[in-house]
């Protein structure tokens, strides 16, 4: 395939996508995202769902992902773990699950001459869930809980911390698993309850990707989820931050280095500057030779890795420096990155930059035309609040970013109102200060 820049001011240019996209509606609500990739040879089947730990209050917190675990359980035709999973397997697939802030997702990748099955299974299990085993799977989850804590149970882990950090109380700044106190009381009372809620079929996006014809995909899934009720389509909170910043916390863990991450406030996908931010954020870390990683790591040493990272709802976003280095160090790594920050507010990225940015953002675009997750993830986890442009637009929305427009969205976005930082680590209170110092002086 063919593509390159024009500079900086041009658009990108490659070859048509190998894929089609269809979709439709069925009586029962649901919407069904056909990608049609006759060049690849294995297909999955999604379900995404309007339900995770956005839509939570503080005493069901976790309530979302603890469903996700009591729905492998079993269904009316498959009556337990083992013979759904079997089933599954029988078909060589493989039935993985996730809940997330503002999803939940269930997919089975596997041969495409058994598609049909697998939304079969899927029907089965979303229309007549039985919810057995409750104390089992709470065993199981608190496991996974537990892993978050430390000695004293107190929550350590770095993702949780930042986000209640720039949220506050705002669900957005949840814990998706929730406390252990919710855990331990869940019933299959309040699962089914929870369920009932978020499980219907006008809240859900199925998407199928593979070679497979849109008009069989929809008259399968017609069939196959037939007795999913159709339910209500849930509406989240709106986003709220937790307060101006500069925001600092620091949550005490004897481990081997210190955790930090440095979070801005950014803008929302539907935000006319959102492409801006992304050619940003890839200016920023898009590989070793990039600024992030070049003058933290490999000219100074100041930590093994950093990443840059755009968290991205549909009407929020989070805007991540991930980092972790020696106790003694942090103050160094802190200060260069919120300098690295500002310095995309007062000049102008060079257009080498920029274009390489534009030329790894198509190749990362045309590798996802062999990415059947990635395409699923794009088509039918958008769909969940919106109609997702296509692969060709939003890389040509990249390639008319200026550098003039990436120091504007900076200026919108780094700024001391928006800055939330968390330190989890065995800081000393004199380390801790000259962090606090360096977070409070940004300007």
């Amino acid at each position: 395939m063919n593509h390159a820049t024009n500079g900086t001011n041009g658009a990108l240019s490659f070859g048509k996508p190998p894929y089609k996209v269809g979709r439709t509606l069925l009586p029962n609500g649901m919407r069904v995202v056909a990608v049609e990739t006759p060049h690849l040879h294995s297909a999955t089947v999604c379900l995404y769902v309007r339900a995770g730990s956005r839509y939570e209050a503080p005493k069901t917190n976790g309530l979302s992902h603890f469903l996700e675990h009591m729905l492998f359980r079993g269904s009316a035709h498959y009556p337990s773990s083992l013979a759904l999973n079997r089933a599954i397997e029988e078909l060589g697939g493989t039935l993985y699950a996730e809940t997330g802030r503002d999803y939940s997702l269930y997919q089975i990748a596997l041969h495409p001459r058994y598609v049909e099955s697998g939304m079969q299974i899927l029907g089965d299990l979303f229309g007549a869930p039985e919810f057995r085993d409750i104390e089992l799977e709470r065993k199981i989850v608190v496991e996974e809980i537990l892993e978050d804590l430390d000695d004293r149970g107190r929550n350590v882990n770095v993702d949780d911390q930042s986000r209640l950090l720039a949220w506050g109380d705002h669900p957005l700044g949840y814990p998706i698993t929730g406390p252990l106190r919710n855990v331990r009381r869940f019933s299959v009372t309040n699962v089914r309850s929870h369920f009932r809620r978020f499980y219907g079929a006008a809240n859900m996006v199925l998407a199928v990707a593979g070679p497979v014809a849109a008009r069989t995909v929809y008259k399968q899934s017609r069939d196959a989820f037939a007795r999913v009720p159709r339910g209500a389509r849930r509406k989240p909170p709106a986003p709220r931050a937790a307060g101006p910043g500069p925001r600092f916390r620091t949550v005490h863990n004897e481990s081997a280095q210190t955790q930090v991450h440095i979070l801005f406030h950014a803008l929302p996908e539907t935000d006319p500057a959102y492409h801006a931010l992304r050619a940003l954020v890839r200016v920023l870390d898009d590989g070793m030779s990039t600024r992030l990683h070049y003058q933290i790591c490999d000219q100074k040493g100041l930590a093994y890795s950093v990443a840059g990272t755009l968290h991205s709802y549909h009407d929020a976003a989070l805007l991540e420096i991930d980092a972790a280095c020696a106790h003694s160090k942090l103050a160094a790594p802190v200060n260069e990155a919120l300098g690295m920050l500002g310095q995309f507010r007062d000049e102008l990225v060079s257009e080498d930059e920029l274009d390489k940015a534009k030329r790894r953002f198509v190749a990362d675009i045309e590798a996802c035309y062999d990415d059947l997750d990635g395409l699923s993830s794009w088509f039918g986890g958008t769909e969940l609040f919106g109609r997702a442009d296509t692969q060709e637009n939003r890389a040509r929305a990249l390639g008319r970013v200026r550098p003039e427009d990436i120091r504007a969205v900076a200026r919108r976005v780094f700024r001391r109102e928006n800055l939330a930082v968390t330190v989890v680590g065995a800081l000393s209170p004199t380390q801790s200060r000259k962090v606090q110092k360096i977070v409070r002086e940004f300007r």
